[in-house]
């Protein structure tokens, strides 16, 4: 199955802030949204960074107080690892695994397109075997 597939599905949503977001700010959203990720986007939607969950936790260890009222520049992970529509889920699965992160960017010509999780992986990947194994069923069956 191919992102672009998936998309149609699940629609292309995505929550983001600003770079100059504070932290606080993010936070909130990430816990008032209950998701893991927000992408960071410039004022005219170009993807420039990530903001999880796990970078936060990261941040709070090196500094105890007063980091979420700094921007959210100062704690996203910058280097995203993004891929097109036309990627496949083996592809996404491959790269999540590889890279060692749970969310991953869909992005084409600077435009951001949505954004899939691991828990979508894992969903689509059930629903593939789930399918194969009732079609082996029924081609035993009519065997």
């Amino acid at each position: 199955m191919s992102v672009a597939n998936f998309l149609k599905t699940k629609g292309n949503s995505v929550y983001s802030v600003r770079e100059d977001a504070s932290l606080r700010e993010a936070i909130l959203l990430l816990n008032t949204k209950n998701i893991g990720v927000v992408l960071v986007t410039t004022p005219d939607n170009m993807l420039t960074g990530i903001l999880s969950e796990r970078d936060i936790i990261r941040r709070a260890l090196v500094q105890e107080t007063g980091f979420r009222d700094e921007s959210v520049s100062k704690t996203m992970t910058k280097k995203v690892k993004s891929v097109t529509r036309s990627a496949s889920i083996d592809d996404v699965m491959t790269l999540m695994t590889n890279s060692r992160f749970r969310h991953v960017p869909i992005v084409e010509d600077g435009k951001i397109y949505g954004l899939i999780s691991i828990g979508d992986v894992v969903k689509i990947k059930i629903a593939e075997a789930e399918n194969e194994a009732a079609a082996l069923r029924e081609y035993i069956a009519t065997g």
